[in-house]
């Protein structure tokens, strides 16, 4: 029985990763996409508009599947930096996911794999190491984001107690090629490449490549157990740390790093930028990046054998990965992002 896989959000960061990955396996793959979005079909990929708040709109990526082995990758999601939940953003990432669970009912699919997020899950303190967990409550986490995020991984979570196959991946802060400029962090190295960006606030946080994710995706597909979550993440970089290593492949001058964790203050360190032009700077990001909150959990080394490439490496250096429990992993990748050569 041939594979068809269902992608949501096709057009997305780590979906059209996804869809890279999938592409060199024999399985067919239909993209969900917005009315507004384009995009070309060919003999392997198919696209099809709608709308995950609108269930309606759905029915016909499931059409003539009885004789497919049918996995859905739910990535459709609005990403928010804001701290009050929408109702936009709630009707996307909370009932947009419940109307794709129901559909996975209605339509017998295999499984069901759902792209949560490392902010649907409690920090426990900071410095802390956060693992997965077995359940979500949105009054647990902060930020309008990481509320939705927990809601929805919770119906997910009770959908897989009764009867559905799911699973669900938590993944960190996602860099790497083939981004449309939507990604904030992306955004923050384009300033910095461009000259825009003459200094940095403290902090950090846990990056993880988007090719990793996606291939964290497909096993989790693959080799997951039902019910259960993974966290997709390779290791803690400061935002020094990480812009520094663009510097260096790049060149440019050094980046100052303030020490100042108000927004008010840190704008006067920020000449010629507007507001609205500072990726990760609103509350709940500024929360988020003084935790060093997560490592890549064993039980994504173990049963998805999933062994992640460093976000800033070079070969031939080989280097001692997060939560590797002192196993060497070497760098698989070409040359150094963002600058290095996409895989093909």
């Amino acid at each position: 029985m041939r594979q068809l896989y269902i992608i949501t959000g096709a057009k997305g960061h780590l979906a059209s990763t996804i869809i890279r990955y999938l592409r060199k396996q024999d399985c067919e793959i239909r993209g969900l996409i917005l009315p507004s979005e384009t995009g070309e079909d060919d003999e392997q990929l198919t696209y099809y508009k709608g709308d995950v708040t609108k269930p309606e709109t759905l029915d016909d990526i499931f059409m003539d599947i009885e004789d497919r082995e049918v996995i859905v990758i739910h990535t459709a999601a609005i990403i928010s930096i804001g701290e009050t939940v929408t109702p936009q953003l709630y009707r996307v990432n909370v009932e947009g996911t419940r109307n794709v669970i129901e559909k996975c009912r209605s339509y017998a699919v295999k499984r069901l794999v759902y792209v949560s997020s490392v902010h649907a899950i409690p920090e426990s303190g900071q410095n802390a190491t956060i693992s997965e967990v077995e359940s979500f409550t949105r009054e647990a986490v902060t930020g309008a984001y990481a509320s939705t995020k927990a809601e929805a991984s919770q119906e997910v979570m009770d959908a897989a107690k009764n009867g559905l196959d799911a699973v669900i991946v938590h993944p960190s802060g996602i860099i790497g090629p083939y981004d449309d400029g939507s990604n904030h962090i992306v955004q923050m190295i384009q300033m910095r490449l461009s000259g825009r960006l003459p200094a940095g606030v403290t902090g950090g946080y846990d990056f993880v490549d988007v090719r990793d994710v996606a291939k964290g995706c497909l096993l989790a597909a693959e080799k997951g157990k039902t019910g259960s979550c993974y966290i997709l993440s390779n290791r803690y970089f400061s935002l020094r740390e990480l812009l520094e290593c663009v510097r260096r492949v790049v060149g440019g001058r050094r980046i100052f790093s303030s020490r100042l964790e108000s927004q008010r203050r840190a704008y006067r360190f920020l000449p010629g930028l507007r507001r609205s032009e500072i990726p990760g700077l609103s509350l709940p990001d500024m929360h988020s990046i003084r935790f060093r909150a997560m490592t890549v959990s064993p039980m994504i080394r173990e049963p998805l054998s999933l062994a992640t490439c460093p976000v800033i490496c070079r070969k031939p250096f080989v280097i001692r990965s997060t939560g590797s429990r002192g196993k060497m992993w070497h760098c698989r990748h070409d040359a150094v992002w963002p600058t290095r050569k996409p895989d093909k």
